[in-house]
């Protein structure tokens, strides 16, 4: 019913109360929750946005580490957010027309930490399991008030400690074998940083996307990051760091394609118009989710099995990311708890 109301914003308060009076609501149902019932529309339409976002990258865990055989990580990425770029372009180009220095601005900043975080999770990614890259890179979420109160001078309360101290306990479990910090996976180093980069990048389109053009940001962050790709992909090779490979197999193109169109062009104006809708909170709760795609993913189509101290690992963090986004809510709370 709200959304159908939702769709008619050309309804006076005389069209509901009629709507109400028919089906015998009208003194149990106030005028308040239909006159408000745009507003929930939309923010349940954020939900399912971002749940869709999360979906989307959880499942992809598998489909980029299958990629990462037939070319190298920054190839990839430059082949990836390119390809995302065009139709980003061509949709959002009223938008792009519009845009002035600070949109331009704000669209870099965000794209930075958005290339920084996918490089540091793709190389990541070709040297460790998808399962546990998509627990590491989830504790972005639990990283958001961590920065907060140290950058931004924001109070979090106990609950908030609390629920870092499980993550970071769970991150030890996950990560860390019982030989001891010698064996740990190099892997899994890399996408820790990507963890840090991501909760950033959330952090900076909360406090920019109130400010500026949503379409803008959308196209810039991930253009920013498809400009960065082919940078680093002849600057590495003559470097000598990472040289290029590409193999062309329907497995390679398949991912290629797959992540460009929808955990890029589809993903992120979802990811930035969500986050416009709804509480800062409740995204952080909603991506939260994308571990649990990936590891459901993972068991499935390559029968990846976590053991019982990894398992735990991914526990502890998962509880911890819940205890600290359902009680540890920054001081100023409210629809944009994150905004400056």
């Amino acid at each position: 019913m709200r959304v159908a109301f939702a769709l008619r914003p050309h309804y006076t308060q005389a069209h509901y109360e009629k709507f109400a009076r028919t089906i015998r609501f009208s003194k149990v149902i106030p005028f308040s929750v239909f006159r408000n019932a745009a507003a929930v529309s939309a923010r349940f339409k954020a939900h399912c946005a971002l749940l869709l976002c999360s979906f989307l990258w959880g499942v992809t865990f598998v489909v980029v580490k299958d990629t990462l055989v037939d070319i190298s990580v920054f190839a990839y990425l430059a082949a990836r957010f390119t390809l995302g770029a065009l139709p980003l372009a061509w949709y959002y180009r009223a938008d792009i027309r519009k845009l002035s220095r600070s949109d331009v601005w704000a669209g870099i900043q965000v794209g930075l930490f958005m290339f920084g975080g996918y490089a540091f999770q793709t190389a990541g990614i070709a040297r460790t399991t998808p399962s546990k890259a998509a627990f590491i890179t989830g504790l972005s979420v639990i990283l958001i008030p961590v920065f907060l109160a140290i950058v931004w001078r924001r109070r979090i309360n106990a609950w908030a400690w609390a629920g870092v101290l499980a993550s970071f306990a769970g991150l030890y479990f996950l990560t860390v074998p019982r030989e001891g910090l010698s064996d740990l996976n190099r892997g899994d180093l890399l996408v820790m940083g990507c963890a840090v980069l991501y909760a950033m990048q959330i952090i900076f389109i909360d406090r920019l996307s109130m400010k500026h053009s949503l379409g803008g940001l959308s196209f810039l962050q991930v253009a920013v990051t498809a400009v960065l790709s082919l940078l680093a992909v002849p600057m590495l090779d003559a470097a000598g760091w990472e040289s290029v490979r590409v193999h062309f197999t329907p497995t390679m193109v398949f991912g290629v394609v797959v992540t460009a169109i929808f955990t890029t062009a589809l993903a992120y104006p979802l990811l930035v118009w969500g986050q416009h809708h709804t509480s800062a909170t409740s995204t952080a709760l909603i991506l939260a989710s994308e571990p649990v795609f990936a590891a459901v993913t993972s068991f499935f189509l390559v029968h990846e099995r976590l053991g019982g101290r990894p398992l735990a690992g991914a526990g502890l963090i998962l509880a911890g990311i819940l205890i600290a986004e359902l009680k540890g809510h920054t001081a100023n709370t409210g629809a944009n708890t994150l905004t400056a």
